[in-house]
């Protein structure tokens, strides 16, 4: 059996890719700002970015979807946007993730990249339940979800550092 490894399809301003090593550099940055991952534990070493890449990796060659690269059509780099199966409660939970740049941030994009993904879920996966879970102080974060349509359903207590809100949408 062969996986669909598409991307989602391009919106008015991004474009999306697999993940790759030469986006270390990128993704290091974006992923060790401390603005950026405020809502994270701590931000992320080199090594923990290295990871990140090989992870989406692996998620693309087990599932055919991950975490993927979005751009702006003129290739600047964004940020990351994508699915992914995360744990919630003990349960598994096919997840829309996004992180943007913090400069780019408050224009739009982490919604347009997010929109996209549910609709490539939908085309995928329906029906199913797509979910987002937020740091319950990320205000800008849980907007977007409330853009797609999502739903405070559950808080998750899986984490000891933190009770996080987790939204949720019906996908047909």
């Amino acid at each position: 059996m062969t996986l669909d490894r598409r991307t989602p399809l391009d919106t008015a301003r991004l474009r999306f890719r697999e993940m790759e090593e030469g986006d270390f550099d990128q993704m290091a940055a974006l992923l060790g700002d401390p603005e950026m991952m405020r809502f994270y534990p701590a931000p992320k070493s080199q090594k923990e970015a290295a990871e990140w890449i090989r992870r989406s990796r692996e998620r693309y060659a087990a599932h055919g979807f991950g975490l993927w690269i979005i751009e702006t059509h003129d290739g600047e780099f964004v940020g990351d946007c994508g699915l992914t199966w995360q744990t919630s409660n003990g349960r598994d939970v096919l997840e829309v993730g996004y992180h943007v740049r913090a400069d780019l941030q408050g224009r739009g994009y982490a919604t347009e990249a997010a929109q996209a993904c549910v609709e490539e879920a939908r085309r995928r996966l329906a029906p199913t339940e797509l979910t987002a879970i937020i740091h319950p102080e990320n205000t800008a974060s849980r907007r977007v979800a409330e853009k797609l349509g999502m739903t405070h359903t559950e808080d998750d207590h899986g984490h000891d550092w933190i009770v996080r809100t987790v939204m949720s949408m019906r996908l047909r």
